[in-house]
Formats: structure tokens, C-alpha cells, sequence
């Protein structure tokens, strides 16, 4: 049974001579990496059922540039920045929401010095004020009283002190949420962070995602909560250095929602 999910462009609102709500911007790990394009699914499902009338750029979508400019290569940003700009601006686009907190913090923090001025929000955000606006509505179904930690993607958190939407989300599923010693504003890295998703660590005694599950494993939590595609990657892989993948899921915030909502 192949399910079929209705995912609109700008370009087919355009030749409507119509504007989206929101402009769901997917990015890179979002699109191409298999893990995270299940949490793109699972939000996009929670738009359609709430009837948010969203598009995405699809094809015309490339790179923020928060990679480029975290491993130092500003040119690199400036020019992958300015290309996405220009096509934003040309759709008059106003609202973003996205599923990155690499994107998020990039797209809301960097990009209007360079000209691009959106309201930009988190996917937990989004969620939480379709919640409010009674858009949408969350039984707590499967993940009732279940442990669950959340880790604080830094970008999210410590870079934009956005620490609740999520929690409140995790509460909604009715669910027991158990905070790590390091959480919120002293939340840790989950390893990932300054582009270092994309290379070997260096030499050390530990590695910091092995760190972070530890510290989300003394909580004995049944599911360790994630809001960004770098810090679900780094916690699946921490929690199978522990072996302990039978035990804990590590899943995104929207994934609970949705699965809670059986989509």
C-alpha cells in the first residue's frame, strides 16, 4: 500500500496566483537523509490534517549554508544565502517553518543582513500554535505515561531560547517527561553541531553523542525526543554504541504527534 501525501510547490500556488499559509522548508537532511525524511513525512501529515495550506520550494530549494559557514567558508554561505534569497523574495514569501534548527537559526538570525526578513519558526512551534488555535488536537494514545527525555538542539535552545514548545508538546501526549542533567539553557551538543556531522571526531577519550545518550540513558527514559535530523542521528548512533536499541527509541517530536494520531 503505497500512501500517497499531498506536498504542494510555490511554483503550482503561483500559477494559482495563490500564497500558502507557510512555506515548509524541508533542507538538506530533511530531503535526502532517509532517517529524517520519516520526520518530514510525519509533519507533513499534521499540516494536511490540520489543514494548513503550506508549499514547499522542492527543486528550488538548495543549501542554507549553515554547513559552509560553520567550517568556516563564508563565501560559500554568502552565495548558497543570496541564490535562496533571491527565490524566496521572488514568491514574497513571509512564513517559514521548518523542521531544522540549523535552517531555522540560519534562515531567522542570518539571512536579513543579506536581505531575506521571514517569520521564521520551528516545527514545535508551528505545531504548538496549531495546538492552541485548536487546529489541531493530541491524544496521548500509545505514548500515555511513557518516559521521555528531550535533548535541547542547540539551535534551538541555547541559540534562540526556545525550550518550551517542545516540552509542552511531550506533555500534550500526556506522556512522563524526565529532564537529563544537562538540559535547557546547560543543554550539551549532541556532537553534531559546527559541521561536525559531516566529518570523523578528533582524537579523545569519548565521543560527545556517547556522552549525551549517557546522560539521556541515567534518566531511563523508553524514548529519547529529538527536534533536529543531526541531534536524531547522533542519538540513534549513541544509543547503539550502548547496545541498548532494542530499549530506547529515539524519535522526533513530530513523529510522536503523528504516531500518537496513528497518521
Amino acid at each position: 500500500m503505497s500512501e500517497t501525501i499531498k506536498v504542494p510547490t510555490m511554483a503550482e500556488y503561483m500559477a494559482q496566483g495563490k500564497q500558502p499559509e507557510v512555506l515548509f522548508w524541508v533542507g538538506c537532511a530533511g530531503s535526502f537523509d532517509d532517517r529524517a525524511k520519516k520526520i518530514t513525512k510525519a509533519f507533513v501529515k499534521l499540516l494536511n490534517k490540520a489543514n494548513v495550506e503550506f508549499a514547499v520550494l522542492g527543486t528550488e530549494e538548495s543549501c542554507t549554508g549553515d554547513p559552509a559557514k560553520r567550517a568556516g567558508n563564508e563565501f560559500l554561505f554568502q552565495m548558497q544565502a543570496v541564490t535562496n534569497i533571491e527565490v524566496l523574495n521572488a514568491y514574497e514569501v513571509k512564513k517559514i517553518v521548518t523542521a531544522c534548527p540549523h535552517c531555522f537559526n540560519t534562515i531567522k538570525n542570518e539571512y536579513p543582513e543579506l536581505g531575506g526578513n521571514y517569520q521564521v519558526m520551528h516545527h514545535t512551534q508551528f505545531l504548538k500554535t496549531l495546538l492552541d488555535e485548536g487546529r489541531l488536537t493530541i491524544e496521548g494514545g500509545k505514548f500515555k505515561g511513557k518516559r521521555i527525555t528531550f535533548h535541547d538542539p542547540c539551535y534551538l535552545g541555547r541559540a534562540n531560547n526556545v525550550y518550551e514548545a517542545p516540552r509542552e508538546l511531550i506533555q500534550k501526549l500526556e506522556a512522563e517527561l524526565v529532564e537529563m542533567k544537562n538540559c535547557r539553557r546547560n543543554g550539551l551538543c549532541c556532537g553534531a553541531g559546527g559541521a561536525q556531522m559531516f566529518k570523523e571526531p578528533e582524537k579523545g577519550d569519548k565521543d560527545v553523542n556517547v556522552e549525551r545518550t549517557e546522560q539521556a540513558l541515567d534518566v531511563k527514559p523508553e524514548i529519547i525526543a529529538a527536534g533536529c535530523p543531526f541531534c536524531n542521528t547522533m542519538m540513534t548512533d549513541g544509543v547503539k554504541a550502548k547496545e541498548k536499541e532494542s530499549d530506547v527509541a529515539v524519535m522526533d517530536v513530530a513523529e510522536l504527534i503523528a504516531n500518537a494520531e496513528d497518521l
